[in-house]
């Protein structure tokens, strides 16, 4: 047998014939940059895989029983070969068809053996493919003939197996061809031994957004179309930390705080025994300035909404006989009450301003409007309301006093409504007041509701498919109310995303919008993504950094932070600490940590440098929205998709925290208005709200240490139900 290469627009043809029988068929060698000398034993390769045809009329056989036939081996004239569909047809049938796992693994070892290995110059951090667990390398060009030209590398030998795979099915391709290939074409073909699937998939699928991201970054440039601006970000490094563009500048500008200050906040503390406790967040400087205080005084806690409250405890067992409360108004009240709770009503808890911080979400939950959306909850039997733990206490109580309620977190919330509806028959469930959460609830349901009963399971064991499709119609949630920061995640800011860091790790809270939400469940079905609290996001990137750390390999991390940009002080300080350690103790690994700020570019701007800058407003619609300017030209808030920041968190100022703390004891109430009062107020039938408004709360704290509801609320929810059946 023997081959001779001829040149097409598109790829190199090898024709091969026999005799007395000649058949002609033509391997169809989608290689790696086939212009190139340096791979012509890709070539070789791909011919010494050929088996012998056998007469097709006195000998007839399957393809199976050709079983290393590259899957670019068809029979002529037949052009469909040359399609893409096709390819990925015959590859899929190819790893099918062998039904030991083992020997599927062998076939990709086989494969790995083709793909010619790239230049050490090749493979450099800029050519790597993250949310692969060994390193993978791609270079990728468009040639003059306006095909994709691919070319990777790992060193890991199974990962090279997938390289290969991939490259003969897109070198060669048209832009569209390569873009329209969608990540779940390749889930059919399930390499792998039994258990490490999900990794392997991964591995195909990533490697695939990072060729679609090559793609369209070579034809835009091919076509003279601007180029995106990248967003600005942090990249952290165990040597230092490097801002670019001007928003990232103004967050890394109070990372290492003015250590002044900080001796001033410490020694204020210390003296006057008060305990600190501040939500993720807060401005860049108040956080900087709180972080390099508490490694002098322990009673200072960043975190989110829930676990505040309980810090405040702790600090109140300590003996500490204030706590600052640096958040929006919701916050400071849970934390006075959860205290008066615990027996620590002399305690004095302060905000941060004498005028109101108010919350978009928490607001939208106190209006009459939500409370008609419960009221109609209360008809429907029986019925269970989840509210988001971010809403004001009154709001709690005069809820609980309508339908049974209990209270959630973004972390928590998938779970409670599920075991909600496996505890309790026929229930209906209603969610508030975010109503992107809600939606992106129910759209994570519907997702479920397509998987196996053995993947459901792995979300709730009590749940499978036919449990899953009745309570779709069962879950209700509120569509009239947003969290003024993450509505900002338009769609330009999803589009510049999905363009430009496609193959990054993506992390989303969620109480984004939509196209945001589906966006990172995309790439956490990758292993590239969160969806949840702020809690989940920074145990996500902790998570990625130690699996970099532990490979000991030189690594580049990008994060893209789709949540409120003060997130990044407490990831900054997490991220350098684990790279800190891991220098201290001598691992050669350079690592770096790159957080990304997807702002929007039409953005509104301002030049103030106060730390608390005045706010000013903007209309959308009918509403209108105070916004912080943004810290320099180009990079602030948008009605249009942006910065993340919260107005609203801002208030809560350095100066403001130093002004409560030396003020400390007010005996003359200077700053009375500062102070978190006790709620004195009584709901319709009669009862404290402060009472009745933490009774959701402690519903949720009996929730998350048992995994069940508490019998009291299942009772409540059931006599409801009695009630409502009896009146009709």
């Amino acid at each position: 047998m023997r081959a001779s290469a001829t040149s097409s627009s598109s790829s190199y043809f090898f024709s091969v014939s026999q005799d007395p029988n000649s058949r002609s068929f033509k391997l169809v060698n989608y290689s790696l940059f086939h212009t190139r000398s340096r791979l012509s034993p890709f070539f070789k390769s791909l011919k010494c895989i050929q088996s012998p045809l056998p007469d097709p009329v006195h000998h007839p056989r399957s393809s199976n029983d050709y079983p290393f036939i590259s899957s670019a081996v068809t029979l002529s004239p037949s052009e469909t070969a040359d399609s893409l569909p096709f390819r990925l047809q015959n590859l899929t049938l190819e790893f099918q068809s062998i039904t030991e796992p083992v020997e599927r693994v062998k076939r990709l070892l086989r494969y790995a053996t083709l793909l010619p290995t790239l230049q050490e110059s090749v493979r450099v951090d800029h050519n790597r493919v993250m949310g692969c667990t060994a390193r993978v390398w791609l270079e990728a060009e468009l040639d003059g003939e306006g095909r994709m030209r691919f070319a990777a590398d790992s060193d890991s030998e199974i990962t090279r197996g997938f390289c290969a795979c991939l490259v003969m099915l897109l070198d060669g391709a048209a832009p569209e061809e390569v873009l329209s290939l969608r990540t779940e074409d390749l889930a059919a073909l399930k390499v792998g031994l039994p258990g490490a699937e999900r990794s392997r998939v991964n591995t195909w699928q990533n490697l695939l957004v990072s060729m679609q991201k090559r793609t369209k970054g070579l034809v835009a440039k091919r076509q003279g179309r601007p180029s995106f601006e990248p967003f600005p970000s942090l990249v952290i490094s165990a040597d230092g930390i490097k801002a670019q563009g001007s928003y990232a500048e103004a967050q890394a500008r109070y990372l290492f705080p003015d250590e002044s200050k900080v001796e001033e906040l410490v020694k204020v503390l210390k003296e006057k025994k008060i305990g600190v406790v501040a939500h993720f967040y807060m401005d860049p400087e108040v956080q900087g300035v709180l972080t390099a205080a508490k490694k002098h005084w322990p009673h200072i806690h960043i975190s989110d909404s829930l676990v505040m409250a309980d810090r405040a405890v702790d600090m109140a067992k300590a003996g500490c006989q204030f706590v600052n409360v640096l958040g929006v108004d919701f916050m400071s009240e849970n934390v006075r009450a959860i205290l008066d709770q615990a027996g620590f009503g002399e305690v004095g808890v302060y905000r941060m301003s004498n005028e109101r911080i108010g919350c978009t979400l928490a607001d939208a939950a106190a209006t009459t409007e939500y409370m008609n959306y419960l009221v109609e909850a209360s008809g429907s039997s029986p019925s269970l309301h989840v509210i988001y733990i971010n809403t004001a206490l009154d709001t709690k109580a005069f809820a609980h006093e309508i339908v049974p309620t209990i209270t959630c977190t973004s972390s928590n919330v998938v779970q409670t409504i599920l075991q909600a509806f496996s505890q309790i028959p026929d229930l209906n469930v209603w969610y508030g007041p975010d109503s992107y959460m809600g939606a992106n609830i129910a759209n994570l349901f519907q997702q479920m509701a397509m998987m196996t009963d053995e993947e459901i399971a792995e979300i709730h064991p009590k749940h499978n498919r036919d449990s899953i499709r009745s309570l779709l119609h069962r879950l209700h949630y509120y569509q009239n109310g947003t969290c003024i920061v993450h509505h900002l995640f338009g769609h330009e800011v999803v589009k510049k995303i999905e363009d430009m860091y496609g193959d990054a790790y993506l992390t989303a809270h969620l109480e984004v919008p939509g196209e945001m939400f589906s966006l990172a469940m995309e790439a956490k079905k990758r292993g590239m993504g969160v969806v949840g609290s702020t809690s989940n996001i920074l145990d996500f990137i902790k998570d990625r950094v130690k699996e970099a750390l532990d490979r000991n390999v030189d690594d580049h991390l990008q994060f893209v932070l789709g949540t409120e940009s003060g997130m990044v002080t407490s990831i900054v300080a997490a991220v350098r600490d684990m790279l800190g350690s891991a220098r201290s103790s001598s691992r050669g690994a350079n690592v770096n940590v790159e957080i990304v700020f997807p702002v929007s570019s039409d953005s509104i701007t301002g030049t103030s440098t106060n730390s608390s800058p005045t706010l000013k407003s903007v209309t959308m619609g009918d509403l209108v929205l105070p916004v912080v300017p943004g810290v320099a030209s180009g990079e602030g808030c948008s009605i249009h998709g942006g910065c993340a920041s919260c107005p609203y968190m801002k208030m809560n100022s350095l100066s403001s925290l130093l002004k409560v703390c030396h003020r400390l004891p007010d005996k003359q109430n200077i700053i009375s208005a500062y102070k978190a009062e006790k709620f004195k107020l009584q709901t319709p039938n009669g009862k404290s709200v402060a009472e009745v408004g933490c009774e959701p709360i402690l519903h949720m704290r009996h929730f998350q240490s048992t995994k069940e509801l508490p019998e009291q609320l299942v009772h409540q929810v059931l006599h409801l139900s009695k009630d409502v059946n009896s009146i009709s």
